[in-house]
């Protein structure tokens, strides 16, 4: 799995955070998405999905 993010269309709304907290993070200024791991592994792999599935912006993307 390989996921990336675009820091442009990001909403700052933290779902990412809440669902896969080793994953992504917030910069403090302004909340944008910090991708803390583009590989996760295995047992990283549905927080990665559900963080994806949450954000309202669709900023973050997986690849299998």
């Amino acid at each position: 799995m390989k996921v990336t993010v675009d820091q442009n269309i990001c909403a700052s709304s933290g779902n990412c955070v809440m669902n896969a907290p080793e994953i992504f993070d917030q910069r403090d200024d302004d909340g944008v998405v910090v991708l803390l791991d583009p590989h996760p592994s295995g047992e990283q792999t549905e927080g990665a999905r559900r963080a994806a599935a949450a954000c309202p912006a669709l900023a973050i993307h997986i690849e299998e």
